[in-house]
């Protein structure tokens, strides 16, 4: 079973609608399914992200491998539609990792001892905050007390703060895509009858 969103959600190829069964199988007291209305659905109130501290969190901590079984796009779009927007682990599977950069995520890599540090201060002080600067490459505390560097490749970073996914990275070349097709048409008119 997919822990981060179960198979049964994975028949839509929408981007969106899939964070109210993100974690669906600990989330909810009942098995859900497609067509259930989520708001008459019992909450598992022993499941963490259900603690009133923790609604509305836009960054998740994760253990190591985080991803793993969760290869296609509904995984990283299951946890933006839900209001993630940064993910902090370990490390990742390697498919959910490249998808989530595909879909606006930012997954930051630190180290194990990094994450337990955060892990402990998470559950230590209610309001807890971070802040995520990707320009700078760092996960900080407010006060400036802790700060955690991270590496993102420069052109995932470029995506990222562009807000730039492979649609919009191809349509920065649209004058150039049609001058293509117009020399085609002319060369290639057969193509076009």
């Amino acid at each position: 079973m997919m822990m981060i969103i179960p198979k049964q959600f994975l028949k839509s190829i929408k981007r969106s609608g899939f964070g109210v069964n993100l974690f669906d199988a600990w989330r909810y007291m009942d098995r859900g399914e497609p067509s259930m209305d989520n708001s008459k659905r019992l909450l598992n109130p022993d499941f963490v992200l259900n603690e009133p501290r923790y609604i509305g969190a836009n960054v998740l901590l994760a253990r190591k491998n985080f991803g793993c079984g969760s290869s296609r796009e509904h995984a990283p779009w299951a946890l933006g539609d839900y209001g993630f927007r940064v993910l902090i682990a370990p490390s990742y599977a390697d498919i959910f990792y490249n998808n989530c950069f595909k879909t606006g995520l930012l997954p930051i890599v630190l180290s194990e001892a990094q994450v337990d540090r955060l892990f402990h201060d998470v559950m230590a002080f209610t309001g807890f905050r971070l802040v995520v600067d990707l320009d700078s490459q760092t996960v900080a505390y407010p006060d400036g007390s802790q700060v955690f560097p991270f590496e993102v490749d420069a052109f995932r970073r470029h995506c990222l703060l562009n807000g730039l996914d492979d649609i919009g990275l191809t349509l920065q070349h649209v004058d150039e895509i049609k001058a293509f097709e117009v020399k085609r048409k002319t060369r290639q008119p057969w193509l076009f009858t």
